[in-house]
């Protein structure tokens, strides 16, 4: 049973209205977010229409402001977007989805000046407007908006997507469209197409490659920014209507080639049931020669493999990408379509295959995201010498999980940020070495036996011979 001072509705409510009408006014007391809120229940009180006119009057007044949004301001703003989004969507939607539908479209519309003077590095405000957009189609259905009526606003929003704000809105609306509404929408994307274009100005033009004649700029593969919105837009409509033939069409022939292109094709055809279409697609990529091809390229290509039930071959295509990549998620794959007993033989198998990995660091990570603490700490313990402890996003977590069953393993790992803290003079690291020294004093108590390498006194006194100058570390509580 929770206590009485326990903070639930329950409890809450015991104090009486009085008390907690008091206790809200006190807490909303320099919060101009708790008191929009409050008016904001306060008006839903009365009538729809009375939260109607809060939400515009809020929406008005952001578009309005001028004052920059910096980091620390932020989380204020988006709590302010979400409180708007929220009652839209779920106070007013429900009981008035017309009114619901102008103000979201309202609320779409301060995207532009809001995030034009913002510093959303983190994409956080952003984001609401993604959820708006996903939202509007929802409310667009709801009203029964005339499909073309929709398909325009779609379409003159589309144009004015400065920030991405309107990155999902197409698939959004096409349930509100439907087919007709995304014809009218196709059709004013392909005129404006049709238009006089404007090259973009030398200054303008983005560097995305080399070749031997010199530097590949972003408008001659992709054209400029208007051909890429069009590009796009009708990307989602063909997908919005099944049409893979549409979407393959609206993709350069440069572009084909590259793995990530060509995977976005072939995943859409086997959807189709055009598996040999796909396999064709996928095969046009070169790929001799090519280090890292992308892991989406090589799951659609086994994918395709098992759709035209080759899947012998999808099986030895499995298991020779997790042999040159380590990928955890193709040896999940491969097992997976193992009959029982079979799978534990596999499994087996990668392990031991992973244990003598030529990159014992990704060998490392592969068994970190298996997960394997076991395997991981024969691994440590047995390529102590190859683990690079620059590597502190991959060290880090590894000595967190073998802290708990395997504290030689966590002290090996710990070391190796430690030596290369101190041997490069990362200054900036210090207080992180220092801190990885006191977890390997912690974890000595619980090493019976140190092996072939030193015990933490011995380790400690050797820092002391070679780094004993670096007063930055050694000052460290």
């Amino acid at each position: 049973m929770a206590a009485k001072t326990t903070l639930n509705a329950k409890n809450l409510e015991a104090l009486g209205t009085q008390r907690l009408a008091e206790l809200l006014i006190e807490i909303s007391t320099g919060s101009a977010a708790h008191k929009r809120r409050l008016r904001m229940e306060l008006a839903g009180n009365h009538s729809t229409a009375e939260v109607v006119r809060e939400v515009r009057k809020r929406l008005s007044s952001i578009a309005r402001a001028k004052t920059f949004i910096d980091w620390r301001k932020v989380k204020a703003t988006k709590t302010d977007l979400e409180t708007q989004r929220k009652t839209i969507v779920d106070t007013i939607a429900p009981h008035d989805p017309a009114e619901a539908y102008e103000l979201i479209w309202q609320f779409l519309a301060i995207a532009d000046p809001l995030l034009g003077r913002s510093d959303d590095g983190s994409g956080s405000l952003v984001e609401s407007f993604h959820q708006a957009a996903t939202a509007a189609g929802t409310i667009a259905k709801a009203a029964k908006v005339d499909a073309d009526v929709l398909a325009e606003k779609v379409f003159k929003a589309a144009q004015d997507n400065d920030y991405g704000q309107f990155d999902r809105l197409i698939t959004a609306m096409a349930p509100a469209l439907g087919n007709e509404g995304l014809e009218h929408l196709k059709a004013l994307f392909v005129a404006w197409s049709r238009e006089a274009k404007e090259k973009p100005a030398k200054n303008d033009r983005r560097v995305i490659g080399w070749s031997s004649a010199g530097a590949v700029y972003e408008d001659e593969v992709y054209g400029n920014r208007k051909d890429l919105t069009v590009r796009t837009a009708l990307q989602e409509i063909a997908d919005a209507q099944d049409d893979v033939d549409a979407y393959i069409t609206q993709q350069p022939e440069k572009t084909r080639g590259a793995p990530i292109v060509a995977a976005d094709i072939a995943n859409r055809l086997i959807s189709a049931g055009r598996a040999e279409e796909a396999l064709a697609a996928l095969d046009k990529v070169e790929t001799m020669g090519r280090h890292g091809v992308p892991f989406e390229w090589q799951l659609a290509r086994a994918e395709a493999l098992e759709a035209l039930e080759r899947n012998d071959e999808a099986q030895a295509f499995r298991w020779a990408c997790f042999e040159q990549s380590l990928n955890d998620e193709h040896l999940r794959a491969y097992v997976r379509r193992l009959p029982d007993f079979d799978d534990i033989e596999a499994e087996e198998r990668g392990f031991a295959f992973a244990q003598a990995f030529p990159d014992a660091n990704r060998a490392l990570y592969f068994f970190l995201r298996w997960p394997s603490p076991t395997e991981a700490a024969k691994l440590v313990t047995k390529r102590a010498t190859e683990l690079d402890g620059d590597l502190y996003e991959l060290m880090t977590p590894a000595a967190e999980v073998l802290s708990t069953r395997h504290p030689l393993a966590a002290t090996i790992v710990l070391r190796s940020m430690i030596d290369f803290t101190l041997e490069s003079g990362r200054s900036s690291r210090y207080k992180h070495a220092a801190r990885h020294l006191a977890e390997c004093q912690s974890l000595a108590g619980q090493i019976g036996d140190f092996g072939s390498i030193r015990p933490h006194e011995a380790y400690v006194a050797g820092l002391k011979r070679e780094h004993g100058r670096k007063s930055g570390f050694w000052s460290l509580p």
